[in-house]
């Protein structure tokens, strides 16, 4: 297949990267400098397991090259989710297919409006990836993705079978999706630990305190209609008890759900550790506002919504001082 990926970030230049290396024509979307840095050094990917592989996909700053690409995959941040469907709408073919590999509920349902030629197709990337160089990137957790089960999916994930992911086709995305923002609840929690995700989650008020948020998280699901279900070894009903469990009985079951590079953190604290605005509104922002919506209280979300938008505040503040 010729595959574009739309957001040359961590997940999209690794999802492109391992297409790549199985053999598939890819094209990246990104910025000036990650192009450099592939033509300089390659794309480097390393797995839990396993040496880096150095793969040199095509890098191109403006979206009119996936014009000719038989499928897309998003992996831009929610926040910029139309801006970016709109400069690719002019150039997209119709026949293309769309596939949203973000964080978030709605990403797909944005896709969908903005591009109504095209058939978009809800999509979820379990496991965590870090840059650790300007073209460098590591996965740090284990975990499958998911595809919206259809017929214009069974050549996409056909080839991210052949690229080595652990692919579901998946009739009941909404509720996947619902799954994966609760274990993404996390990410504000590490991020403001500013530990590594392995060591925060050993520490027992961390876990109580993403178990806390997880069980909001649960019940505004539910009374929105799109409860949380089971996605591979992903166990959202029975995750918040897990997480309570005392450390040494946590670790042993923990160890047979999720495997966790010792130095993997999560995106969010990638992002406050480099300045960006973060996925909170979401994330945990999600949850606080369908809480509003159907009169439950999320009082551990909404508090972690503050912390992340103070330390945004914070780290804007500091450019404003350095450039002044």
């Amino acid at each position: 297949m010729k595959i574009g990926v739309l957001g040359a970030g961590a997940i999209g230049c690794w999802l492109g990267g391992k297409l790549e290396a199985a053999g598939h024509d890819v094209v990246l979307v990104g910025r000036d400098w990650l192009r450099e840095a592939v033509a300089k050094d390659g794309l480097s990917l390393e797995d839990l397991d396993g040496p880096p592989v150095v793969v040199r996909p095509r890098v191109e700053t403006s979206p009119s090259v996936l014009g000719t690409c038989d499928a897309v995959l998003v992996a831009v941040k929610g926040k910029d989710t139309v801006a970016a469907a709109e400069q690719a709408r002019v150039h997209l073919s119709a026949g293309a297919v769309v596939m949203s590999c973000q964080n978030g509920l709605d990403n797909a349902a944005r896709l969908r409006e903005t591009l109504p030629k095209q058939r978009v197709l809800a999509g979820m990337v379990s496991f965590n990836v870090v840059r650790q160089g300007p073209s460098s990137f590591k996965r740090g957790t284990s975990g499958p993705l998911a595809i919206e089960a259809c017929p214009e999916s069974v050549p996409l994930a056909a080839a991210l079978r052949d690229a080595g992911f652990d692919t579901l086709e998946r009739p009941d995305m909404d509720n996947v999706l619902s799954a994966k923002l609760v274990f993404n609840l996390n990410n504000a929690i590490n991020a403001l630990s500013d530990m590594p995700l392995q060591e925060e989650l050993l520490e027992p008020e961390y876990r109580r305190q993403l178990a806390d948020a997880m069980d909001e998280a649960k019940a505004v699901l539910a009374a929105a209609g799109r409860p949380a279900v089971r996605v591979g070894k992903l166990l959202p009903g029975l995750a918040p008890m897990v997480l309570r469990l005392p450390t040494p009985l946590f670790r042993l079951v923990a160890r047979q759900m999720l495997r966790v590079d010792p130095q993997a953190r999560s995106s969010m604290w990638e992002d406050l550790s480099r300045g960006r605005t973060t996925e909170i509104d979401d994330l945990n922002g999600t949850v606080s506002r369908l809480g509003r919506v159907h009169g439950i209280v999320t009082p551990v979300n909404d508090d972690l919504v503050e912390r992340i938008r103070q330390a945004e505040a914070a780290n804007e503040a500091e450019r404003s001082a350095d450039s002044a």
